[in-house]
């Protein structure tokens, strides 16, 4: 008779094998991100890399013409993009377009998570740059996006792995809320950190990763603190896995104090945050 294995040690032997198969990261939208953070390219490197893949060149364009970025003029070329946009917003959007996809999952419990969490993950990262930017930091603002955006990449990843532990049978446990939740808050942000690391993220994202929720952190890394209090807006807003919870006090956080935030900048915050849909997926 066979034992059938805990679902901790289920998820932990596929934590251990090579996580790079799992289906969170786009190859050629790490790439762009590994080559910007060289600070050493050419705008035909970007072009030529993102042309690697057309669809994907296609879900740019896109994004680069919905509502949140888009101009007077519409954006016809990579090229024009680039040079209206700056190549780390591209490089950005291929990300954004590129991770949409891997939102999903046939078991109905996963999939809905899977969906709360991609509109946590878009909204956090619209809060975080609009931070950055409020807090004085323009020049941090499109990191800064890219932070929120995958700062909970370890949340999918797990959800991948159990939906690949329920697609095989290998256990009759019911994956309740309550369990996949207790499983996510346990091990994402350890999940998240050594996933970036193995693809090459830069360290700032990585750190993100690790620390996003953390109670000691590095109070003057200012795209840490601005992700972790768009983080916590999300939460009170509801823009996450979990339900509002309104009686948190974005202004009492010590990182809204830290950037210097008053109370109207942010409630503009939160209405930033509600509101953060205007980037076309569809």
């Amino acid at each position: 008779m066979t034992t059938e294995k805990p679902l901790i040690r289920l998820i932990q032997d596929r934590l251990e094998g090579n996580l790079q198969e799992l289906p969170v990261f786009h190859t050629v939208a790490v790439k762009l991100q590994q080559l910007l953070s060289t600070r050493s390219f050419e705008i035909d490197d970007v072009i030529e890399l993102i042309g690697e893949d057309q669809s994907l060149s296609g879900r740019v364009l896109k994004v680069a013409n919905s509502s949140y970025y888009a101009g007077l003029n519409k954006i016809a070329t990579i090229k024009d993009a680039i040079i209206r946009l700056g190549a780390q917003e591209i490089a950005n959007m291929a990300m954004l377009a590129s991770q949409f996809e891997f939102y999903n999952s046939p078991n109905e419990t996963l999939n809905k998570l899977m969906q709360n969490l991609w509109g946590h993950a878009l909204a956090c990262a619209v809060g975080a740059k609009w931070i950055t930017r409020k807090a004085g930091y323009p020049g941090m603002a499109s990191e800064a996006f890219m932070g929120g955006l995958m700062h909970d990449i370890g949340s999918l990843a797990l959800l991948k792995v159990l939906d690949d532990i329920q697609k095989s049978k290998e256990t009759s446990v019911l994956f309740s809320d309550q369990l996949i939740s207790e499983i996510i808050e346990a091990m994402h942000e350890e999940v998240g950190y050594n996933l970036m690391k193995l693809w090459n993220f830069p360290d700032f994202y990585c750190d993100i990763a690790k620390n996003h929720h953390s109670a000691e952190f590095d109070q003057s890394n200012i795209l840490l603190v601005s992700v972790r209090l768009s983080n916590l807006a999300c939460k009170k807003l509801g823009r996450s896995l979990y339900p509002p919870d309104p009686t948190i006090s974005i202004f009492s956080a010590p990182e809204a104090h830290f950037l210097g935030l008053k109370e109207i900048a942010l409630a503009e915050l939160e209405i930033i945050i509600e509101d953060a849909d205007g980037i076309s997926m569809a």
